[in-house]
């Protein structure tokens, strides 16, 4: 099997042309640059530099109705320009793929630091009710294995998949196996043929109806019920066990590669699938009587968990792009002493 030494942005390129890319439009933004400039000299993907992430966004929704497998990449104030037509393309069932390779914020914040301050956005960044998948990787290697993961989502739930990443991760040189994983092909026809909805006013059978909630209801009922179906096939998570601890320490993306520095004194969670959050996760936490999270932004997926746990759930907050392990063990143990 072939290895190669690949920065994260360029495993997500590979993986991206093996699973099918056919059309990429974007906007250069740090730290995502890369994966415009390594799409440029591709033979097999149409390849546009837009003038904005707005018309990004725009023209990967029309390449998908085109029939085309599409993808754009971005980071948090491009990623922010182009909620609205995320939800467009969520309420017209449009697959497609944005990778999101989160920056310290808000506004230009620290354009070269890595930070986590998207979790929410990526879920909750466009009006309305919409049930996005999400995936978020710890690795070069798994950038490109969970590429493949967001295409196929995509195409399986006819709609926008968010792949998640970071200064750190997708500046990172690591050896990949270059392996073939399978890819799901589109299912439904393309632009001008079959029976697709056009429009991102409520409708009922590709009819326009905006008066009447029921009709609303029907429709946003089945959207959540497709995303859940098909996230079920993605239960993508670690999971270090640990008897003697009575902590669980949940990490993610980044910041979890320093969270395996403390696995002789607490259990470790790492979701790789984000959103919708890991059923899972209910039953690991009745074994321990503590649950922390520890995120690089002022506490964005803890609310998560304490949703899902309904119960308390302790922060660990890494701000600034910095990660350093006398911090976050100083943390720790601030944490232990207080509970």
């Amino acid at each position: 099997m072939t290895k190669q030494l690949l920065q994260g942005n360029q495993a997500i390129v590979l993986a991206a042309e093996k699973a099918g890319l056919t059309f990429f439009a974007g906007y250069p933004i740090t730290p995502a640059s890369e994966i415009l400039h390594e799409l440029v000299n591709s033979r097999k993907v149409k390849v546009l530099q837009m003038e904005d992430e707005i018309a990004s966004i725009n023209a990967v929704i029309g390449a998908s109705l085109a029939g085309a497998k599409a993808m754009t990449a971005t980071s948090g104030p491009g990623f922010s320009l182009m909620q609205e037509s995320i939800g467009l393309a969520h309420m017209m069932e449009v697959p497609l793929v944005v990778v999101d390779v989160q920056r310290v914020g808000p506004s230009t914040g620290m354009p070269t630091m890595p930070a986590q301050g998207d979790v929410i956005q990526s879920i909750h960044g466009s009006h309305g009710d919409y049930f996005p998948i999400v995936f978020y990787p710890n690795s070069v290697t798994e950038l490109y294995e969970h590429t493949f993961s967001a295409f196929n989502a995509a195409e399986e739930s006819m709609s926008p998949v968010v792949l998640l990443s970071d200064g750190y991760i997708s500046h990172l040189y690591e050896t990949v196996e270059l392996r073939d994983f399978p890819s799901v092909e589109r299912k439904r026809p393309p632009l001008g043929t079959g029976h697709r909805h056009f429009t991102g006013l409520t409708h009922s059978n590709s009819r326009p109806v905006t008066s009447n909630p029921e009709v609303h209801r029907s429709l946003i009922s089945r959207l959540q019920t497709k995303q859940y179906e098909v996230s079920k096939k993605y239960n993508l998570y670690e999971y270090v066990e640990n008897d003697s601890s009575d902590t669980l320490l949940i990490s993610y993306g980044a910041l979890s590669r320093t969270a395996y520095y403390f696995k002789e004194n607490y259990a470790i969670y790492r979701p790789i699938r984000m959103f919708p959050v890991m059923e899972n996760i209910k039953d690991i936490a009745e074994k321990y009587d503590n649950i922390v999270v520890m995120e690089m932004n002022a506490g964005q997926y803890v609310g998560e968990i304490e949703r899902i746990l309904h119960r308390n759930v302790g922060l660990i907050s890494i701000l600034g792009g910095r990660i350093d392990l006398k911090e976050i063990e100083h943390k720790l143990s601030a944490y232990e002493k207080v509970r």
